[in-house]
């Protein structure tokens, strides 16, 4: 393995580590609140409403971390309609799992980075200790010695690797009541599901007008231009050819010059609609270009068992495009790195990079216009892109027929 890929194994390692070490540590904020609502739904029916509140609070904050959660219908706030209502029932089943499970893994998630900060760093300050002080982070042991303090900082390591080999499940883990049991039921009212995809059909349609008018103002302000320049100048030479053969003949060079350019404008807008490469090489191949052609050093890993639909390959297509064209003009980034994987009947498409983050979907990135590419496939896209980086665009798409 190349030194890069090992780099980058590690990168990316240490990447998700840390997110699910956020996700886990917000998760605390609802599990702390969980012991407190229940005392609340025993003692008071108010504690109906709190109940509702901490539900929608907990789906608010898996959203920020993942795919959205779709609430169900809202259901009743009176103690006696909530009794027999199935919302509210699979509310309360996992407030009392987000008590057992979610609470101590928020507060491992807490805990975790604090004792490994304080294992592997304790050969810089254990001279500084009491004497006789505990030196690990577990209670036992003391040091007295350059040697028992290195050892203090090989459990550091073996904190840091544990983080590095939970911590993920250990977010999945602490996320999974959440995800299955306040999100729409199969009993849920289809009109929640038709709302879904009216407002995704508005944000296709608004998508494909956004596109045609790229193209429009691609053919009227550039190819049309070139065109007319070349009208004007074929007559020009026209009139000049019997009495200034030299001029007529500058004239008709920049003539082809304009029609050669005419047509890349009109190759470059065609290429835009449904790239040709990707009937050519597939999204492998189409994907190889874009990351030879983007500015910052970007690599490339796709896996696929089967080809999707063509509408599909060419919104991941440009989703990839977009996203390298903001890398290279925003990001400030070194390298980018785009993953491509098959699972099951979804495909998973991952454009990450190592710039200054803090990407912002309402500041005119284009990002705006790559949710509403996915939406129109009944995809999901997750953008993670705190300050100081890195940057992790995810989309999932159906494969299609």
């Amino acid at each position: 393995m190349a030194a890069a890929d090992v780099k980058g194994l590690v990168v990316g390692t240490a990447t998700t580590a840390a997110a699910a070490l956020g996700q886990l540590v917000s998760g605390l904020g609802t599990a702390v609140l969980a012991p407190f609502v229940l005392l609340w739904l025993v003692l008071a029916p108010g504690g109906v409403g709190a109940l509702h509140s901490l539900a929608g609070v907990e789906r608010a904050r898996l959203a920020r971390w993942g795919p959205e959660v779709v609430a169900p219908a809202p259901p009743p706030a009176r103690l006696r309609a909530a009794v027999t209502d199935p919302t509210t029932r699979r509310e309360l089943r996992w407030l009392v799992r987000h008590l057992a499970v979610g609470l101590p893994l928020g507060i491992l998630g807490f805990l975790l980075p604090v004792v490994a900060v304080r294992d592997t760093a304790f050969p810089l300050y254990w001279r500084l200790a009491p004497e006789n002080a505990t030196a690990t982070s577990i209670g036992i042991g003391n040091a007295h010695s350059w040697p028992d303090a290195l050892a203090v900082t090989l459990l550091g390591v073996g904190w840091i690797a544990i983080i590095l080999g939970l911590a993920p499940g250990m977010a999945r883990l602490q996320a999974g009541p959440g995800r299955r049991l306040l999100s729409a039921g199969p009993d849920a009212d289809l009109s929640l599901r038709i709302a879904e995809l009216t407002a995704t059909r508005a944000g296709a349609l608004d998508a494909h007008a956004t596109e045609l008018r790229r193209i429009e103002r691609s053919l009227h302000d550039g190819t049309q231009n070139r065109i007319v320049t070349v009208t004007v100048l074929l007559g020009a030479a026209r009139r000049m050819v019997a009495r200034d053969p030299a001029g007529a003949d500058e004239l008709l060079e920049r003539a082809q010059s304009a029609a050669e350019q005419a047509l890349a404008e009109l190759r470059t807008v065609a290429r835009s609609i449904l790239p040709p490469v990707l009937a050519d090489r597939g999204l492998a191949g189409a994907l190889t270009g874009l990351a030879a052609e983007c500015a910052v050093p970007c690599s490339v890993d796709v896996e696929m068992s089967r080809r999707c639909a063509a509408s599909v390959e060419a919104t991941a297509y440009f989703v990839v495009a977009e996203a390298l064209t903001n890398i290279a003009k925003h990001s400030g980034a070194e390298k980018a790195g785009v993953t491509v994987r098959a699972a099951g009947d979804r495909l998973v498409l991952t454009v990450s990079d190592d710039g200054r983050g803090g990407a912002d979907e309402h500041g005119g990135s284009g990002l705006t216009g790559i949710r509403h590419r996915v939406a129109a496939h009944d995809g999901t896209l997750h953008l993670t892109s705190p300050p100081g980086g890195p940057t992790v665009l995810e989309a999932e798409l159906p494969c299609g027929a």
